[in-house]
């Protein structure tokens, strides 16, 4: 091999397009620039953030505001202290360890919000030992309520694993919906 037989890989090098050299190239008059406009003009372009004239989301949306975050969850909250002082008024009764949750607290007439999970908080003394079941604590009132000699449990939302029947194994198909007839059925058929 010499260097008069070097050449380019096959497609790599392909000829330049010669535009505005007539119909019959395919090429001719507007040269692939289309009919007039600011896109057919030599420097016309448009800006990506360009919206056609109407007003631009920079100007729409609000100045220094802030968003609504629309996967927030809206709990109904209750404090331990609050919670104590319903018990030495006796709006809320029972044996030790005194049982809370929603049911509890909206018999008592003390939940202004239901349909909303509770959120219990740390504010405020507790004495009293209780049992408390809520969708979620902060670690100041999980810390109180361990003081005072009572517990809690969280409580579960069925996710996507948990709703899942017990003891049924996933298949696909249409056999696997479908158990095929056994022997043993065709001979406990009658047959008259």
């Amino acid at each position: 091999m010499k260097l008069h037989d070097l050449k380019p890989a096959v497609g790599s090098k392909r000829k330049r397009i010669r535009v505005g050299r007539g119909i019959a190239a395919g090429r001719g008059k507007t040269a692939g620039y289309g009919t007039k406009g600011q896109t057919a003009r030599s420097g016309g372009s448009i800006p990506a953030w360009f919206e056609g004239g109407q007003t631009p989301i920079h100007i729409r949306i609000p100045k220094l505001r802030g968003f609504r975050n629309v996967l927030r969850v809206e709990s109904a909250v209750v404090n331990v202290g609050r919670i104590q002082n319903w018990i030495d008024s006796g709006r809320l009764k029972g044996e030790s360890p005194l049982t809370i949750n929603v049911d509890v607290l909206e018999a008592a007439g003390l939940m202004k919000s239901r349909g909303k999970p509770l959120k219990v908080l740390g504010g405020g003394n507790l004495t009293a030992k209780l049992f408390v079941l809520a969708d979620s604590f902060t670690e100041s009132a999980l810390t109180k309520i361990k003081a005072a000699g009572g517990s809690t449990q969280v409580l579960q939302l069925p996710t996507g694993e948990s709703a899942k029947p017990v003891g049924v194994t996933p298949t696909s198909g249409r056999s696997a919906s479908r158990p095929a007839p056994t022997s043993e059925a065709s001979e406990t058929s009658p047959e008259a």
